[in-house]
């Protein structure tokens, strides 16, 4: 049995961390005021990193005892609630002998990613580094007694692979003052103690032992107050000015904003800069039973959408316990890299779209005087895009250079496609334009969304281990009924909406299947409440109609997300839904 050592013996170290922050308040540190402001433009242009989530948690890989958990598989200890003593004894187990760094960092270069992040230590508390902090670390707890991280590092550096560590600040389910584990320690945290004895300083060994650190990914910061997630930031800032710290840090502390996982805003987002985490399948670590992994056409799809809306993508791989990523997982990454080789003018270092997006036919992506159009659903021999007063120069496919006739007419423009895709994938139409930044008509400006605005499946986030999305119907479904993870759409707005919407679903449904009642929800940011409209899916002979709900809804800026789903039952499980379409009421 691994033997924890005592948090109070740490708190010595602590308080020089917390002397070291202390002296580093803003507009008193020695460090560049710009030094963060270029790491964000850095980041802005790099778009595309690799996630990676190892841990222990990659042994049991779903189960315990025989018994398959629901939900992701580094959460395995929270949800089976394994008690610590019993938990630590995988680490006597963990021996990655396959663990490459080079291979590693060489698929994340395959892939086109230019930055990579990967958990230093995870809600279980075990460290995948070597840590004097605390022993529960992969060089003293393990037989492996190796520090990947080192090795990962170096690979990385010498790619030209920006390099970050996932860290864990608050949910540590090892640790008695620490959030998350209420069936070993029931009693009051003081998160003083676990912050003092174990984060600050594990956190300062991060950002001294593994050279320069592109970015610190935090999670969740739950109990910490703002005055400790402030000192915390400042200990990032005094050892290594330029590195990047996300907004789960807590309190408003962050330098770029973390969208939830797998979420992607409906529009345009320009507040600041964001990111999106996202997995390849349904979890994050490894799970030896979860095959749905997500199409290449669909990931590419995603890349594009990002980033013509201002973001980065950071997609995951789940390592094995023995140090492999899934076999899976390198071939659809491969494949995206391919497509990147050829097409990555139109993502590196591009600008978001200055449109909004009436459908889910094409993206944008914008450098001075060109204009690259992502087209995404190929919409047969002519592609319409109405808005851009620019005049067009010059059009052509960017995977092979050739010609794209064009005709312009104010401010509509005609493109004439050949039958088929020029990619499988995504299909890249530069226009060169007169302007060094294209002039949109204002009705057609990102920050202008029409009254009436569809919500495609294709762009919602998929909820849930069963529910799949259908690329020849552009529609998602298998809503099967799940009392924890339910299988439903959750779309994000961030800030686009505002206002009272009516609601019409865009769906087919056999006849024989009809009946479950359906739910469409707005999640209050924060709050347990939801508002809600009710139906019933109604036979539409298999064919996709447009329905009417009844009543409407009230969607506010700081609202979290709009949801689709059948929480009753499962009847009409196998519904397709399309589309739901919001309609804002005037005034």
């Amino acid at each position: 049995m691994f033997i924890r050592r005592s948090l109070f013996s740490c708190i010595a170290l602590a308080l020089v961390v917390s002397v070291e922050a202390r002296a580093c308040l803003p507009g008193t540190a020695a460090q560049p005021a710009d030094a963060t402001g270029e790491a964000l433009a850095h980041f802005d242009r790099i778009k595309f990193g690799m996630f990676i989530h190892w841990g222990l948690y990659a042994i049991p890989a779903g189960e315990w005892k025989g018994k398959y958990y629901r939900g992701i598989g580094e959460w395995i200890m929270f949800r089976a609630r394994i008690p610590v003593r019993e938990y630590e004894q995988l680490a006597s187990r963990f021996n990655p002998l396959k663990f490459n760094a080079e291979e590693w960092a060489q698929l994340a270069q395959d892939a086109g990613m230019r930055y990579m992040v990967i958990t230093s230590k995870h809600h279980d508390g075990f460290a995948m580094f070597g840590s004097k902090a605390s022993r529960y670390n992969i060089v003293d707890a393990t037989p492996y007694g190796r520090d990947p991280m080192k090795e990962l590092a170096a690979a990385c550096a010498k790619r030209n692979i920006g390099f970050g560590f996932y860290y864990s600040q608050d949910q540590d389910w090892h640790e008695p003052h620490a959030r998350g584990n209420d069936w070993d320690f029931p009693h009051e945290r003081k998160p003083e103690i676990y912050l003092r004895g174990k984060v600050f300083p594990q956190v300062k060994e991060l950002l001294t032992g593994y050279g320069p650190l592109s970015l610190i990914w935090f999670d969740t910061p739950g109990l910490l107050s703002e005055k400790q997630v402030t000192e915390l930031r400042q200990l990032v800032k005094s050892l290594q000015p330029s590195c990047l710290i996300n907004s789960r840090i807590g309190h408003n502390k962050g330098d770029y904003f973390q969208t939830g996982d797998n979420a992607i805003p409906i529009q345009v987002y320009s507040r600041m800069k964001w990111e999106v985490p996202a997995t390849l399948n349904d979890t994050w670590g490894y799970k030896k039973n979860d095959q749905n992994w997500k199409d290449p056409a669909d990931l590419i799809g995603k890349l594009a959408d990002i980033v013509s809306k201002g973001g980065n993508y950071l997609l995951n791989v789940g390592p094995t316990a023995e140090g492999v990523i899934p076999e899976a997982s390198q071939r659809i990454l491969r494949t995206i890299g391919k497509w990147l080789a050829v097409n990555g003018e139109s993502i590196y270092g591009a600008s978001p779209s200055p449109f909004h997006f009436p459908d889910i036919t094409w993206r944008c992506t914008v450098k001075p005087g060109r204009v690259y159009l992502h087209i995404l659903n190929w919409p047969g021999r002519q592609l319409m895009l109405n808005g851009l007063e620019s005049r067009v120069r010059r059009a052509y496919f960017l995977a092979n250079r050739r010609p794209v006739t064009f005709r312009q007419k104010g401010s509509a423009l005609a493109l004439d496609l050949p039958a088929e895709p020029v990619d499988p994938y995504n299909t890249v139409v530069v226009l060169e334009i007169a302007d060094e930044t294209p002039r949109v008509a204002e009705a057609y400006r990102h920050d202008r969304l029409p009254a009436r605005l569809d919500l495609y499946a294709w762009s919602a986030r998929l909820r849930g281990e069963e529910i799949r999305y259908d690329r020849a119907t552009l529609s998602a479904t298998n809503f099967v009924k799940a009392e924890t993870e339910r299988n439903e759409l959750w779309w994000y707005p961030y800030g686009s909406l505002d206002g009272e919407y009516e609601v019409e679903i865009t769906y087919s449904c056999e006849d024989q299947a009809a009946g479950s009642p359906f739910r469409i929800a707005v999640q209050r940011s924060g709050q347990a409440s939801r508002e809600e409209l009710r139906g019933r899916i109604e036979g539409t002979g298999g064919r996709f109609l447009s329905r009417g709900v009844e009543g409407a809804i009230r969607i506010r800026p700081g609202d979290q997300y709009i949801s689709f789903g059948l929480p009753e039952d499962d009847r009409s499980a196998k519904v397709r839904l399309w589309k739901i379409t919001l309609v804002r009421r005037a005034g």
